[in-house]
């Protein structure tokens, strides 16, 4: 959707893994930043001007490689070849690699190695990307290409890429940009529960499968991007959060003055990782007060986050947030026309009984400027995290990092 559309000629978004095939490549787009830098928080969908363009391996790229997609539509379809290709992966590593990448499930590094800082500042779990042979680096891209949608992993791909193209362009000195790793919390399997958990600086993806009850939950998950527009290799202009900018103001624009009036009255409320969280609702919009028309638009919204692989898991997870809808605040700040040549990023909480979701816009280039590419507002960071469904942050939301 362009920002001239309205949720009246807006196309409905489908439920769709995997209909167009994917370009399995390095997308050089925008990485993601979180808390630690200054950025902006936001998830989407790639748009078509992020084309796939392959990346020469060098010590710091772990960006995507060509890989085979799957067709998975079910999440019990979904769960089989994520452990299929995380076995493919493991069978592929020697004693000491395993040993690395494997953990106890209810091991705490799981909420100790996820974070929105460079790797050097926050210890990673499992094993860099950079570390691996090219065949290795495959398999372990192939673990996500099975979790993840099409859109999700072109997502993935373009925050990598990013990173890659500060690790190149920008005044940056931060030795592990372009560095992402990859862990499981238990032994991979489609009849029991175990994680996937994959990042690096401006990412974090903690994704748990569970085969016994058929069950894919993307929590906590963090989506970031740096800089928000650029130029890939190819000169192609690269826009990662464009879907997630479409969302959110397609929704904003479907809301009455008085709503509007109501949405900037609220406290927009952020928890990084990092952070102890109690996770409070806060003021601001209420769901019950959206008509069903807007409701579907800010589930769209949240969904560049809670809808990630297939269709069946993207549907459940839409089906428990809406349930609690009514109870659910959305606050909002920043700017109020999607505009980017204006500078002006946004910030926006969604808080409810299912569903947490942060967007924060920052200023500032945290030593990372590159000359001729604008540094402010969207065009500077934008990062984002998603913290729920609730059910799982009693689990996963202690503490995630040590300060």
């Amino acid at each position: 959707m362009t920002p001239t559309e309205t949720p009246e000629t807006r196309p409905a978004r489908s439920f769709v893994r995997r209909t167009a095939p994917l370009v399995a490549s390095l997308l050089l787009a925008g990485g993601l930043v979180l808390t630690g830098c200054a950025t902006g928080t936001a998830s989407t969908v790639v748009t078509a001007t992020s084309s796939a363009t392959d990346s020469a391996s060098t010590s710091s790229d772990s960006s995507p490689t060509t890989t085979s997609t799957t067709d998975a539509t079910t999440t019990a379809e979904t769960i089989s070849s994520t452990a299929a290709a995380s076995q493919a992966f493991l069978a592929m590593l020697s004693d000491e690699q395993r040993d690395t990448v494997l953990y106890d499930f209810n091991d705490e590094t799981k909420t100790t190695s996820w974070s929105n800082f460079p790797v050097t500042f926050v210890q990673r779990a499992g094993l860099n990307l950079a570390d691996l042979t090219d065949e290795q680096k495959t398999a372990a891209l192939a673990v996500l290409q099975s979790l993840l949608s099409d859109e999700a992993y072109a997502t993935v791909s373009g925050i990598m890429g990013g990173d890659e193209y500060l690790h190149e362009n920008s005044s940056s000195t931060e030795s592990s940009l372009g560095q992402y790793y990859i862990a499981f919390f238990d032994d991979p399997s489609d009849t029991g529960e175990f994680e996937v958990q994959f990042g690096g600086h401006h990412l974090g993806i903690n994704a748990t499968l569970d085969g016994s009850t058929d069950a894919i939950t993307f929590a906590p998950t963090h989506l970031g991007v740096q800089p928000a527009v650029y130029t890939d290799a190819d000169g192609n202009e690269v826009q990662p959060f464009d879907g997630i900018y479409t969302d959110a103001f397609a929704f904003h624009d479907s809301l009455t003055d008085e709503q509007k009036a109501t949405l900037i009255s609220g406290q927009v409320t952020m928890c990084a990782p990092g952070d102890t969280c109690d996770f409070t609702t806060g003021t601001g919009l209420m769901g019950s007060d959206l008509t069903d028309a807007q409701k579907q638009l800010l589930l769209d919204l949240i969904g560049n986050w809670s809808e990630m692989a297939d269709a069946q898991t993207s549907a459940d997870a839409r089906a428990k947030i809406e349930a609690t809808l009514d109870d659910t605040v959305i606050a909002w700040s920043g700017a109020t026309v999607y505009d980017m040549s204006t500078g002006d990023g946004i910030n926006f909480s969604i808080s409810g009984p299912n569903v947490y979701v942060a967007f924060q816009a920052q200023q500032g280039s945290a030593g990372a400027d590159v000359a001729g590419v604008s540094t402010s507002g969207y065009e500077r960071w934008d990062r984002g995290f998603r913290v729920g469904l609730r059910r799982r942050q009693q689990h996963d939301h202690r503490r995630y990092h040590p300060l």
